[in-house]
């Protein structure tokens, strides 16, 4: 039970990296940049934290 926590949590953490490099190469604004970049961390974190059952 514990181990398909980890692996839950190492590939969402994965995927988070995943995005934000992808968001690095789009060819838009810095600004819109940076927001899609905030947003992505927000949904990352509130991911992580459903898997750890903090909500």
């Amino acid at each position: 039970m514990g181990a398909s926590v980890i692996i839950g949590i190492l590939i969402t953490f994965l995927v988070i990296i995943l995005v934000l490099y992808l968001v690095q190469r789009l060819p838009i604004d810095a600004r819109m940049r940076q927001i899609v970049q905030i947003i992505g961390i927000i949904i990352g974190i509130v991911s992580l934290l459903k898997y750890l059952a903090v909500w």
